[in-house]
């Protein structure tokens, strides 16, 4: 999913993803030369950070995006069809996300009404504007300083991976 859907959602708005927050699970975390997941984010160099152990509020908008995919997609799904592949559930999960990043008004923290994908869409000339420095200064494109409204880091486009779901915030 991450090679094949996010990096290039965020190519397709000529942003590059920047850092991954995911929680201390073993689908996410092991030896970086050996383990999957560790091995391309930093091929790809990309900031792997995770949540504190047993903090899972850290994480908490993702943990809430699953708790939503559960109770509105995956229950009423399956009591309404039987799926005989994989590909079949993925077909229906993908219409479900679509739907609720581009059609579904949100009240979110970031959202403020707009779908998802509209937040997002504001939110690049944000990300574009600022380079997140590897040491994590944020740095002007113009001035070298942070304006008033970009001081912290929930401002620009990042992302979280959490179980087998995909937030993009702003």
């Amino acid at each position: 999913m991450l090679n094949d859907r996010v990096i290039p959602f965020f190519e397709q708005h000529d942003l590059k993803l920047m850092r991954m927050l995911t929680d201390r699970g073993t689908e996410y975390c092991g030896n970086r030369e050996t383990h999957e997941y560790e091995l391309y984010p930093a091929v790809e160099d990309i900031d792997h950070t995770k949540i504190k152990a047993k903090s899972p509020q850290t994480n908490g908008i993702c943990e809430r995006f699953n708790k939503t995919v559960q109770n509105e997609f995956y229950a009423v799904a399956f009591r309404k069809k039987i799926y005989t592949s994989i590909e079949q559930l993925q077909a229906d999960l993908d219409t479900w996300m679509n739907s609720y990043n581009t059609k579904r008004t949100h009240s979110g923290k970031f959202c403020f009404g707009k779908t998802p994908m509209q937040t997002f869409i504001d939110g690049v000339a944000v990300a574009r504007k600022y380079e997140i420095q590897n040491t994590g200064n944020l740095q002007s494109d113009e001035h070298n300083s942070i304006s008033s409204d970009c001081k912290d880091e929930k401002n620009y486009v990042t992302s979280q991976k959490s179980s087998d779901s995909f937030c993009s915030l702003m």
